[in-house]
């Protein structure tokens, strides 16, 4: 069936040109020039046709409308707008999204989430696909374009928001589930998150003891990666684009040593101040100083780094900054392909300037530190360890437990204030719950809101784990003398 499936690709400039004397392709073969043309960046996806098709109408939803949003976005979009169009393929005769029904909807809505055949998604992947494949229809059902004349995603009208006044007639897909968990937070307190780290990535047994068994050459890289992740908020497009000139160096006597993400590389250009545990930034020296540097000298030893396409050199490391089309452009404002192919000029050699490196010296993809994640999990699973993380699970955990923390304190400290004090208070140090948002990146403090919730549901957990197991007090022994008296049997 894979061969009448949809593919997505990425685009990619300096591709090797095919060794062929077809005048056809070396006119065709202006791909870098066509891209720069049309303002199209590198790793912007589009998607190919089971015939080898490139629909040039469907494409341009990622070169518009999609334009200049974070690239996870755009290849979950791709993703998710893939496995419709490859269902219209293969199960509705080969039908063109532009004459999609609602009947081929409900379709596959059957086959997504009740056919016995089908993958069985949860409902909040299915609402998220939904969301996807609805904006894409609402885009291209838009006068300004017309390719389609109709949304085959039935709509029914939104409660209206507030925010939108008492006539807002704003609409919603009909076919949305409306079950699926809206405020729940997947987190991991810090023992759970030891635990899962110890086991799944460290390869200790569910008792502290080591696995024979487990590779661990890599172990203390990937724990590293992830407590990093867990002590910051990192996003893992972000903490996997980190380059050696945004890591600090530790202060002595300072808990925590801030720095700064850049916007190109922060998501939605979320640029902000990163605050680092000094006992995690001496973990990611230890591995800067250890396994990142013998990686970089087996890659230099194979080669590895002279064999890169159209690499930006670093030839001062006090100076960060790279020539690019005779331009002077300094680190903090290249993007995360540029810094893939981003190199230091040093005295033993060129070296990546990217942090976090894999086995063969390269800077590490975002696929391979999923890759990380999944493996921990199979290995936790198959100790019998009821704990499972991925990568938004810790950033989750980071803002439940540092909301937590925060609000402790604060509210500790208000409790001692009278109205004025509370105000001043307030002004110098702010509301814990925006300093999490600006930690987080996010764009509105609703968005952080709720793991307020999280805070909620822990506080009736702990609440609730209080109450006494005996509702009614211990009665008196029955006197077994008194025929009057009665014993409840056990």
């Amino acid at each position: 069936m894979t061969e009448l499936a949809w593919r997505v690709f990425y685009t990619r400039r300096d591709l090797p040109r095919p060794q062929t004397a077809d005048p056809l392709i070396s006119t065709l073969w202006d791909l870098d020039e066509w891209l720069d043309d049309h303002d199209v960046l590198d790793g912007t996806p589009y998607l190919i046709s089971p015939k080898g098709q490139y629909d040039t109408e469907l494409n341009s939803y990622f070169t518009t409308q999609l334009a200049g949003s974070p690239e996870d976005t755009q290849r979950a979009v791709a993703s998710d707008l893939k496995l419709w169009l490859t269902f219209l393929w293969i199960s509705r005769s080969s039908k063109d999204w532009r004459y999609a029904t609602p009947e081929d909807r409900a379709a596959y809505k059957q086959w997504r989430t009740a056919d016995p055949r089908g993958p069985h998604v949860d409902w909040t992947t299915w609402d998220r696909e939904v969301a996807t494949v609805n904006s894409f229809y609402k885009w291209a059902t838009h006068p300004r374009h017309a390719y389609v004349a109709e949304n085959p995603i039935v709509q029914r009208e939104a409660r209206a928001h507030p925010s939108r006044g008492r006539h807002s007639t704003a609409t919603t897909p009909a076919e949305t589930s409306h079950t699926g968990p809206r405020n729940e937070i997947v987190w991991l307190t810090p023992g759970m998150y030891r635990a899962w780290r110890n086991v799944g990535l460290r390869g200790y047994t569910p008792q502290g003891l080591p696995d024979p068994s487990f590779r661990r050459r890599f172990g203390a890289r990937n724990a590293t990666y992830s407590d990093l992740m867990i002590r910051t908020g990192l996003r893992l497009c972000e903490q996997t684009s980190l380059s050696v000139f945004e890591l600090p160096h530790l202060v002595p006597g300072k808990a925590n040593v801030r720095t700064w993400l850049p916007w190109p590389i922060a998501k939605y250009g979320s640029a902000r101040w990163i605050y680092v545990p000094s006992s995690s930034l001496k973990a990611v020296w230890d591995y800067v100083e250890e396994e990142r540097a013998e990686a970089i000298e087996d890659a230099r030893d194979a080669g590895v780094y002279d064999r890169i396409r159209n690499p930006l050199i670093i030839t001062t490391r006090s100076d960060p900054f790279v020539e690019i089309d005779g331009q002077r452009i300094t680190v903090d404002k290249l993007g995360h392909a540029e810094r893939r192919r981003l190199l230091i000029d040093t005295p033993d050699g060129l070296e990546p300037a990217a942090l976090w490196l894999n086995e063969q010296g390269l800077p590490s993809a975002r696929s391979c530190w999923q890759e990380v994640f999944k493996a921990a999990n199979r290995r936790c699973t198959g100790n019998r360890l009821n704990l499972r993380a991925h990568p938004h699970a810790l950033r989750h955990s980071f803002a439940v437990i540092t909301l937590e923390q925060l609000w402790r304190g604060h509210i500790q400290d208000l409790a001692a204030f009278n109205p004025g004090q509370r105000r001043t208070h307030q002004m110098i140090f702010g509301d814990p719950l925006n300093w999490v948002r600006i930690r987080l990146g996010h764009r509105s403090v609703v968005t952080t809101l709720r793991y307020l919730h999280a805070l909620q549901e822990l506080e009736m957990e702990t609440r609730v784990a209080l109450v006494p197991s005996d509702w009614e007090p211990p009665a008196a022994p029955a006197d077994v003398d008194d025929p009057t008296s009665e014993v409840t049997p056990l």
